[in-house]
């Protein structure tokens, strides 16, 4: 329960479903992507890095709090006409220079950072902003993109500290308005994250902390599933070869859904600091909704968790039309579960 498992959502990297790998074996089907050996090893490398880790642990004196504006990288995907009806999806690359020429949309501008300190030393540093990580993928090649570049940058800066990003509620975020999809911008928009990030660590303030100081609240929920997951009853749906993986990532949610299995909303408490963890693909709207529960806290949030939801959508979202209802496993429901959960967190 005081583990937190989030993935950057890149696009260039190993898929990770036990359950789907079970599934399609046991349906007789080759697992393909999500054929588990290499996954498998790198839980016993990690068990084996955390435990040897406690040898060299230092104490934390002070938190350090930051953020800042990232400019011309967030803009919103979801074009929305003068019906209220989504017109067009400006993707993560965009070709279409009147989509990009959309207004930036609702997004959380600012990347937060968190930082650990030993006295005057910075131990690590974790960062947090909203948005799909892509500017180009499906290159065969695992790679971290571009807020892994800004990362690496951040670590050659303040090479003294581990730096870790963690991608917000980016859902419905992406960098569409400001990439074409030319592979150049992969380098620009890694400078302009890293760009944000200096100037969040540079407005970082230290606090004191102590143990009494720090909490780990969980909040278990069950998300209402879509109709469309409710379907995938029948394993017949893994004969559609072309829908395949998404199917059997689906079937794979029904069945832990079934099973009693919930989601943990998890809330880490560092002195005025509230740390979230979220599921899915969220939508930028639970950040900014969260930050605007506690204006007096410093508010951050970890989307990406769990993913069998895959997008989750405010409510009103899944009437507006758009893609990410039509790909979200889960229900308008969502929504009110999820938002008490958030407060629930936050005000305890």
């Amino acid at each position: 329960e005081r583990v937190a498992i989030h993935t950057l959502h890149q696009h260039d990297a190993p898929v990770s479903n036990f359950a789907a790998e079970r599934i399609l074996k046991e349906s007789g089907l080759n697992p393909k992507c999500f054929e588990s050996s290499f996954q498998r090893e790198v839980i016993q490398r990690l068990e084996v890095a955390v435990e040897k880790s406690l040898e060299s642990s230092q104490p934390v004196t002070h938190i350090g709090l930051g953020k800042a504006k990232v400019n011309q990288v967030a803009s919103n995907r979801r074009i929305l006409g003068k019906d209220g009806m989504v017109k067009a999806v400006r993707y993560t690359a965009c070709g279409d220079p009147a989509v990009r020429a959309e207004p930036e949309g609702v997004i959380d501008p600012e990347v937060s950072l968190v930082s650990f300190w030993n006295g005057n030393k910075p131990i690590a540093v974790l960062s947090y902003y909203a948005t799909h990580p892509q500017s180009y993928y499906r290159t065969g090649i695992a790679n971290p993109d571009y807020p892994g570049i800004a990362r690496f940058y951040r670590q050659l800066a303040v090479p003294e500290a581990l730096h870790v990003h963690f991608t917000g509620a980016g859902g419905n975020i992406g960098a569409g308005k400001y990439n074409d999809g030319s592979l150049v911008n992969r380098g620009i928009l890694a400078e302009r994250l890293a760009d944000g990030m200096k100037r969040a660590w540079e407005a970082t303030k230290r606090e004191p902390i102590t143990s009494g100081l720090v909490a780990w609240k969980i909040e278990p929920v069950a998300l209402p599933l879509a109709d469309s997951v409710k379907k995938l009853e029948d394993k017949a749906n893994l004969k559609d070869t072309a829908r395949i993986s998404a199917n059997v990532k689906r079937l794979a949610f029904l069945q832990r859904c079934q099973s009693g299995k919930k989601i943990d909303i998890e809330c880490l408490s560092l002195g005025r600091a509230r740390i979230l963890f979220l599921p899915g693909e969220l939508f930028v709207e639970y950040q900014l909704a969260a930050k605007a529960m506690r204006p007096d806290l410093f508010v951050a949030m970890a989307a990406y968790g769990e993913d069998g939801p895959s997008y989750i959508g405010t409510a009103v979202s899944y009437t507006q039309g758009g893609y990410e209802p039509t790909a979200s496993n889960v229900s308008p429901g969502a929504e009110k579960i999820l938002m008490e959960a958030m407060r629930k967190l936050l005000n305890n």
